[in-house]
């Protein structure tokens, strides 16, 4: 009896077990259903939200048609002022966080300015013909991210070249075989890259445009191994220089230069040791098949360089766009010389945005000086003020005017 009330309960308990499996099964079908139904609702969203920023660009273009014929300047800002309160106050009323809105809208905006003022610089060139952007380094380089970012709205084909360094870049510019390199100039980190002031100096070359580049370091590795087993971090000196807190809590681990941070990650990869990694980019990464095994170990949080846009001869800057003019100066060897140079900008009312001193080569004790300043090269005041810098000066030269980037917000 006993025993057939087990067998009784064994055959319940099995019929229990497999009624709860196909329970199991079914809502795992529903649920697999259900998340397939809302991914391609997300999907179908997406696409809505990519055709219409792809008609706000062409309307941005047609913007600039009806400006070029105006004397207006690019960028309101009353207006995008205006504009970032109305979409954040109706993000919030949709339940959505009003800063997350304001930065999408941001980015929008910054898009459609930067197609406006590539319509109104290239309206005369030929737009079937392909510019070549030289950048130093390989895929992946923080050079070729800048490249990639300012001629991404560009009505021209365009074509990307590396090369081993600055100065074979530069040379690449001068004989022709690129029509445009990005140089990079400065750090908010790291500071002033002093090899690109001496090569613009020594080269007969104009500045015709600038980019900023978010710097995002990342330590990447052929594996995702433990940090702490890591024995050697590849990467360029001032990555390495702007990553140094981080690096001091690693212990038996040195850092090896190399010419480049992207660089840094081909040779990792081709490496293929777990001990090795390196600092670079995430987009470096990716290029190179590498895992990320920590991000954004930069001293400091907010880490931007900016990039010259360099060619062999000058652009001219439309006189609407928001523009900045660099230029290099040596004073007499005098008492107060600097300072009066200086005193002949602000008389003018102009914003310095950068000085930079270098060696003047070949005179002991003697200096150069680069100068960036907030203006347009045609406007009265600039004109004034290189008339008075060329009166107190030995030589002043204007390496461009080209349209100014805003530091991202």
């Amino acid at each position: 009896m006993a025993g057939y009330r087990s067998g009784k309960k064994n055959k319940l308990n099995g019929s229990q077990t497999a009624a709860q499996g196909n329970l199991r099964r079914l809502f795992t079908f529903m649920t697999n259903q259900d998340l397939a139904a809302l991914r391609k609702s997300l999907d179908d969203i997406d696409a809505v939200l990519v055709s219409a920023l792809g008609e706000r660009a062409r309307l941005a273009r047609q913007i600039a048609k009806v400006k070029a014929d105006g004397d207006g300047p690019v960028r309101d800002a009353d207006r995008e002022t205006a504009l970032l309160q109305h979409r954040s106050a109706f993000g919030e009323r949709l339940g959505l966080d009003p800063a997350f809105v304001r930065r999408i809208f941001r980015e929008i905006l910054d898009d459609s300015v930067r197609r406006q003022q590539d319509a109104l610089q290239t309206r005369d060139a030929d737009g079937s013909q392909e510019i070549v952007v030289a950048f130093q380094g390989t895929e992946g380089a923080y050079g070729h991210q800048a490249a990639l970012q300012h001629f991404a709205v560009a009505q021209r084909p365009v074509g990307f070249k590396a090369y081993g360094t600055f100065k074979e870049m530069l040379e690449a510019v001068i004989e022709g075989h690129a029509d445009r390199a990005m140089l990079p100039i400065e750090n908010t980190t790291a500071g002033s890259v002093y090899e690109s002031y001496d090569l613009l100096l020594r080269f007969n070359l104009a500045l015709v445009g600038e980019e900023i580049v978010d710097v995002r370091h990342c330590l990447l590795g052929v594996a995702d191994v433990p940090i702490e087993s890591l024995r050697r971090i590849h990467s360029h000196p001032q990555a390495l220089s702007q990553c140094s807190e981080f690096l001091s809590t690693l212990r038996d681990c040195e850092g090896v230069s190399a010419a480049n941070t992207a660089l840094a990650a081909k040779h990792v990869r081709d490496l293929n040791n777990p001990a090795e990694a390196a600092i670079a980019s995430e987009e470096a990464g990716a290029h190179f098949g590498l895992h990320v095994l920590k991000r954004d170990i930069a001293n400091q949080a907010v880490n931007f360089t900016r990039f010259v846009v360099v060619s062999a001869t000058p652009s001219d800057c439309d006189p609407r766009i928001a523009a900045k003019v660099s230029m290099v100066l040596s004073t007499r060897h005098e008492h107060g010389a600097l300072v009066r140079c200086l005193n002949v900008i602000a008389d003018e009312g102009l914003n310095v945005t950068k000085l930079e001193s270098r060696p003047r080569p070949g005179t002991p004790w003697e200096y150069v000086f680069y100068i960036d300043v907030e203006g347009h090269i045609g406007s009265p005041r600039m004109q004034a003020a290189l008339a008075g810098l060329a009166e107190r000066t030995l030589f002043v030269k204007v390496l461009g005017c080209y349209p100014a980037r805003e530091l991202p917000r």
